[in-house]
């Protein structure tokens, strides 16, 4: 689309902005009836965040690429991305899934079937998956989980899905909805060492937490101390000394005067 090209190449890396093309640069006066559906003579509103520019490697567009070399482009990218994790350059690798996804675009999915969805879906899914191992190495967790959902939303049963988004959740404090997800994960991986782990610190978690609240509780509603008995000052004992001698004497000399 000639309007979306021009907006975009006045952007830079990373930078965000709304465009708002006129029918004339969009699909014009006859408008589009295959995917997208667009009425004659529409404006078109995008919001745009761009990644970054393909290479010039890749050596077309992706309109004008098939099926196998847009799946092909974005495992590059994916790969690309891998050895920029293994060198903790999360940021950079980021941005390589972040270009593979791109390749993958709902428009792109809705047109495929049958083994080329599946094609697609195992470059797509690995790379959703190493974008929550960034954002969870970032501590970003609820982006996190919000990767992990999507590929859990086309494949429930996935084991470092079900894993990662309980490792996100148990960092939120999630912890019900973290549990929730590793015993999930280990019915499928139950010889899986990180995800008994990970259960294991769940469950002192929660053992240390009782035994706060056993304590706070414990001093609000325990029994009452007794009261401490003071000491009875000396010089009180000295007095009723002296009051029971004189009580005693003068009780003698009544009694010899009888």
């Amino acid at each position: 689309m000639t309007g979306l090209a021009i907006g975009v190449a006045g952007m830079t890396s990373g930078e965000r902005a709304l465009l708002h093309i006129g029918w004339e640069l969009a699909y014009g006066e006859e408008g589009n009836f295959s995917f997208p559906n667009v009425p004659p003579k529409a404006d078109i509103l995008y919001e745009v965040e761009l990644i970054g520019f393909d290479e010039t490697k890749e050596g077309k567009s992706r309109g004008d690429m098939t099926v196998e070399e847009r799946i092909g482009a974005a495992d590059r990218r994916k790969m690309d991305g891998n050895a920029l994790f293994k060198e903790e350059k999360l940021e950079e690798a980021m941005q390589q899934y972040e270009m593979a996804i791109a390749y993958m675009g709902d428009d792109f999915m809705f047109q495929l079937f049958g083994k080329y969805r599946d094609m697609a879906l195992a470059v797509k899914n690995p790379c959703h998956l190493n974008m929550a191992a960034c954002l969870i190495k970032l501590k970003r967790y609820d982006e996190a989980i919000g990767h992990c959902s999507l590929v859990l939303s086309e494949d429930e049963n996935n084991v470092k899905a079900l894993f990662r988004r309980g490792k996100a959740r148990a960092e939120l404090g999630q912890t019900d909805a973290a549990r929730e997800d590793f015993q999930k994960a280990r019915k499928f991986a139950p010889e899986d060492k990180a995800i008994a782990k990970e259960l294991r610190l769940l469950a002192e978690h929660d053992k240390a937490v009782y035994q706060k609240q056993k304590e706070l509780y414990k001093g609000l509603f325990g029994p009452r101390p007794e009261p401490k008995q003071t000491k009875t000052n000396i010089l009180v004992l000295i007095w009723q000394w002296l009051v029971s001698l004189f009580h005693r004497l003068f009780r003698r000399e009544s009694l010899k005067s009888d």
